[in-house]
C-alpha cells in the first residue's frame, strides 16, 4: 500500500506520526501524572508527566528516525552510489529499484537516466572500440618490427621516469629491478653515468655514447642517449646479448601522458590521478599474521589511472613450514609448489622493488601489510609506502551498512574474477585493481580529488577494519 504513495507524502507522514505519536505520548502522560496527584502532591504529579513525556518522545523519535533510515536514508544513499557507478565507472546493471521502493518516482526515474546514459555510452563505445582495435593492430606491427632490431629501447622524460620501453628493455631493466612505467632511471642505472651523459648531451644537443652501468655496479651496457624534442631523452642499449626465446612476451609498454608529469612523488594534495598504485594480494597458510606465513604474493600496477597490461608479480614463496592442508584447499598452492620458490626475505624485497615509488593499494590492507612488516628486517627494507584500503574506499563511496567483500565490491562494479583465479594472490589483485580504477572517477566525483581529502574520508571508516581482523 504505502509504495505506491509519493515520496513527499510519505515523508509528511513521517513527520504526522511524529506529531500524532508525541501528542499522545504527552497526554497519556498527563493523565498518569494526573492519576498520581491523590497520592502525593500536584507538583510530583506533572514532575512524573514530563518524565514519562520525555522518555516516550525520545523512544518515538528513535523508532521513527529508524524507520526513516531504513526506508529513505539508505535507499537514497544507495540510489545515489548506484547512479554514480553507472555515470564515473562504467557499470551497465539496472538501478535498484526494490531497495527504493518507498521513494516514489525517484528509482524509476533514475533508472530512466540511467539508461539512457547507458545506450549514449554503449554508442560511444562502440566507435572507441573499433578504434582501439586499430590502434592495437598497428601496436603489434610496430612491436614485431623493434623486436627485430638488436637494441632495447626506453623513452624517459624530463624527470627522469620512463615513458616506454620494448620488450627488450623489459629483459634489460628486469636484470637490475621489476621494470615500471614512470619508475625512476636511478632504480636502474647508476645516477652519475646517467647525469654525467645527459649534461654532455643537453650541451652539444646531440646523441651521446657511455656506457651504462647498473645501480649495483654488477652490470654494464653499451648505450646512446638521444635528446627529444621538449625535454627528456631515448635511451637506446645494445642488447644483443638478450636472447629472447620466440615465444616470448614482447610488450611495447608506455603512456605518453607521462611525458609531461612528474608521479614520482605524493603528498597530501597530490591528485589521485597523479598517483601510482601497486595493487597486491597474498595468500599465506592462515589467518594469523603474527605466526603463520606467506605463500603467494601477487601485485599489478595502475598508472594514469589505467592497469599497466605486462606489470605484474606472480611470487611464490617458500613459508619455510608445511602449508596445512585446510588453506591448500583455499588457495590451491602446495608444498612442492614452493619448494625451490624464495624464502619472504627475497620475495618481500623483490615486491618492495615492484612498489617503489607508489602507493600500496590491497583489500584489508592492515592484514597483509602486518606479514610484511613482521618480516621486514629479514628484506632489509622499510614499509613506510602510503596505503589506501578499498574496503575503506568502497565504504567512502557506496555508505559503511553495505557489504565490503571483494566478491560484493567485484559484484557491484561488474569487474569479473575468473574462477581458477579466485584465492589466488595474482586474480585477488587484479580484481582489486579493476575495482580502483572504477572507484578513482567515483571518487573524484564526490569532490575527494586529492590524497589528502581520501585518506581523511577513509578515515572515518576505520573501524571497519578492526571489526574485520
Amino acid at each position: 500500500m504505502f509504495a505506491h504513495l509519493s515520496l513527499r507524502l510519505r515523508i509528511f507522514l513521517f513527520f504526522c506520526l511524529i506529531a500524532i505519536g508525541s501528542t499522545g505520548l504527552v497526554l497519556i502522560a498527563l493523565w498518569i501524572g494526573h492519576a498520581r496527584v491523590a497520592a502525593s502532591s500536584v507538583t510530583d504529579g506533572f514532575i512524573f508527566a514530563g518524565i514519562l513525556s520525555i522518555l516516550g518522545t525520545v523512544a518515538l523519535t528513535a523508532g521513527i528516525w529508524l524507520l526513516f533510515d531504513e526506508n529513505v536514508a539508505k535507499p537514497i544513499e544507495k540510489l545515489a552510489a548506484d547512479m554514480r557507478s553507472r555515470a564515473h565507472a562504467g557499470v551497465a546493471t539496472k538501478v535498484d529499484t526494490v531497495a527504493a521502493r518507498y521513494l516514489g518516482d525517484l528509482a524509476p526515474a533514475a533508472n530512466a537516466v540511467a539508461s539512457a546514459l547507458s545506450e549514449t555510452t554503449l554508442q560511444t563505445a562502440q566507435k572507441v572500440a573499433a578504434e582501439t582495435e586499430r590502434l592495437n593492430a598497428e601496436k603489434t606491427r610496430l612491436t614485431a618490427l623493434l623486436t627485430e632490431i638488436p637494441v632495447a629501447t626506453i623513452l624517459v622524460n624530463i624527470h627522469d621516469q620512463i615513458v616506454l620501453y620494448d620488450g627488450q628493455a623489459a629483459e634489460v631493466l628486469s636484470q637490475l629491478a621489476p621494470p615500471r612505467l614512470n619508475a625512476p632511471m636511478r632504480d636502474y642505472f647508476d645516477p652519475a653515468a646517467l647525469s654525467s651523459a645527459k649534461r654532455k648531451m643537453q650541451k652539444t644537443g646531440k646523441d651521446v655514447d657511455f656506457t651504462a652501468q647498473g645501480n649495483t655496479h654488477d652490470q654494464s651496457f653499451d648505450a646512446r642517449m638521444k635528446p627529444m624534442d621538449g625535454g627528456g631523452y631515448m635511451l637506446v642499449i645494445n642488447a644483443e646479448h638478450v636472447n629472447l626465446p620466440p615465444d616470448a612476451a614482447r610488450p611495447l609498454v608506455y603512456d605518453f601522458d607521462l611525458m609531461d608529469r612528474n608521479t614520482g612523488s605524493w603528498d597530501a594534495d597530490t591528485p589521485l590521478s597523479d598517483l601510482t598504485y601497486a595493487v597486491f594480494d597474498t595468500e599465506t597458510t592462515g589467518l594469523l599474521p603474527h605466526k603463520d606465513e606467506i605463500v603467494q604474493i601477487g601485485a599489478v600496477r595502475v598508472v594514469n589511472g589505467r592497469i599497466v597490461a605486462g606489470e605484474r608479480l606472480d611470487q611464490l614463496v617458500n613459508p619455510g613450514c608445511p602449508i596445512p592442508p585446510a588453506s591448500t584447499k583455499v588457495h590451491h598452492v602446495t608444498d612442492a609448489m614452493v619448494q625451490n620458490a624464495p624464502d619472504i626475505g627475497k620475495a618481500g624485497a623483490l615486491f618492495h622493488s615492484f612498489a617503489s615509488n607508489s602507493v600500496i593499494v590491497a583489500h584489508n590492507a592492515p592484514f597483509d601489510m602486518a606479514f610484511l612488516h613482521r618480516h621486514k628486517a629479514r628484506m632489509g627494507v622499510e614499509w613506510d609506502h602510503p596505503i589506501l584500503d578499498t574496503v575503506l574506499l568502497s565504504a567512502v563511496l557506496f555508505g559503511a551498512s553495505q557489504t565490503h567483500t571483494l566478491d560484493a565490491l567485484c559484484d557491484r562494479l561488474e569487474v569479473t574474477i575468473p574462477p581458477e583465479l579466485r584465492h589466488t594472490a595474482l586474480g585477488d589483485a587484479q580484481a582489486t585493481a579493476e575495482v580502483l580504477v572504477r572507484m578513482l572517477p567515483m571518487l573524484a566525483a564526490r569532490g575527494l580529488t586529492t590524497f589528502g581529502e581520501v585518506l581523511t574520508e577513509t578515515r572515518r571508516h576505520s573501524r571497519l577494519l578492526e571489526d574485520l581482523n
